[in-house]
This record gives C-alpha cells, structure tokens and sequence, in this order.
C-alpha cells in the first residue's frame, strides 16, 4: 500500500505545481474544459433517457414479478450509466490530450526543466497524440463493456462494475498520461511496460486516484493539468532523476 499511496501523492504534487507555475497550468484547463461541456451534455442527455432505455431493452420482464424487474432494471441502468461515464473518462483523456497538446506540452517543459535541469529532446508528435487518443478511446470501450456486464449482478454489480473501472481506468490512464514522458527519453513501448508493471503500486494509484476525481463534477477539468505534471514528476521519480532546480 505504500507504493500505492505513493503515487497518489504524485498527483497531488501535481496539483502543486499551480505554485511553480500557474500561467502555464491555467492555460491547461482551457482544452479540458471544452472537452468536459460537450461530454457533460452527452451524458445529461443519456442520464434523462435512461429510463427508456432501460425499458426498451428488457421487454422480457414483462411478466415478471413486479419486484424482480425493478431489480433487473436497476442493475441494467446502473451498468449502461456505468459504462458510459468510463467510455467519458477515456474519451475526455484522449481528446483532451489531442486538442490541448500545445498546452500540456508546455505544462510537461515547465515540470522537466524545474525538476530535472533539462527538456529531453520529444519525439512525441501530433500524429502520435492523435494514434495514442484512438488507441486510449477503444481501450475504454472494453473497459466499459466489462464494467457494465459487472453492474448486472445483483445488488452488489454496481459497486463491482465501479470499483474495477476506476482501476482498470486509473491503470491505463497511468500508461497514457506518463507516454509523453518516456516516449522523450527514447524508451520503447515494450520497456515502457516493463517499467510500470515493476511499479505497478505507484502506477496504479497515481492513476486510480486520477480516474476517481475524474468522476467528480468538475473534476476532470481541475485534474487533467496536474495529471500532466504529476505524472511527468512520477516518470522523473521512477528513473531516478528529480533533481530539483527550482
């Protein structure tokens, strides 16, 4: 647990460097923020018609006990909304990511510079944001299913189905936000792996705890600066190289 908390503690360095530099992380809600409106909307939207939804999908309950088709229902809906708000996190990350690219590259020179008294040379392009944000979304999609087979279990499938997205969210979520990082010190995906499954601790509550705010309202918009900077800073501290200049 130790390793876990650890990493939480990355983020909330994150959230510190609203200290070092706050022009450069205000800049960072800009992107999100425009991103999080037209997802909120779609996700009114789906919450107001859930009901109907729900009711056309299991016409099969008809004759059912009056009691057991609510319950059905119920776990039904909680899983379909579950799901929902996971395909969101993945998709408010990737387009984030994409649309804020100039912003964020900026928030992860600022962290590189400060802590570690150089900028590594980025072979993170365009290209490779939009190829990243692609792979992130369909990575959410399978996330979502899973989470929403999880919410039809009786009573308990809510919490299951939520407590496994936001770790299986917080995982890749991990993976995606600490790319830049490493993709600009010139490691490969396959060691790139390698070295968050030996910090598998510290990568999963650093992206658990990312994925958790990401669920509150207004959260996602507040987190995705200091998730670029914390995450950046956990990269630094998983090589070895904080050293801070500032």
């Amino acid at each position: 647990m130790r390793e876990f908390w650890l990493g939480v503690r990355s983020l909330i360095a994150g959230f510190g460097w609203w200290r070092v530099n706050p022009a450069v992380m205000a800049a960072g809600l800009v992107p999100a923020l425009i991103v999080a409106v037209l997802l909120g909307v779609g996700l009114g939207f789906l919450a107001f018609a859930l009901d109907d939804i729900v009711s056309w999908a299991t016409p099969w309950t008809d004759g059912w006990a009056a009691w057991l088709a609510v319950v059905v229902q119920i776990a039904i809906g909680v899983g379909i909304f579950a799901g929902a708000l996971v395909i969101a996190i993945f998709t408010f990350t990737a387009l984030t990511l994409m649309v804020g690219e100039p912003f964020y590259d900026r928030i992860w020179q600022s962290v590189e510079q400060s802590r570690a008294g150089r900028v590594p040379d980025s072979n993170y392009s365009l290209w490779g944001a939009i190829g990243d944000s692609i792979v992130l979304i369909l990575k959410g999609i399978g996330i979502a299913i899973l989470a929403a087979v999880c919410g039809l279990i009786p009573l308990i499938g809510g919490f299951v189905g939520a407590t496994l997205g936001v770790l299986l969210s917080g995982w890749v979520l991990a993976d995606e936000h600490t790319s830049r990082a490493l993709t600009a010190r010139g490691i490969e995906p396959r060691d790139r792996a390698e070295l968050l499954r030996q910090n598998r601790g510290r990568v999963l509550g650093f992206g658990a705890a990312t994925s958790a705010l990401f669920l509150v309202p207004l959260g996602a918009i507040i987190t995705m600066p200091a998730a670029v900077a914390g995450s950046t800073q956990l990269v630094q501290d998983l090589l070895g190289e904080t050293v801070d200049h500032r």
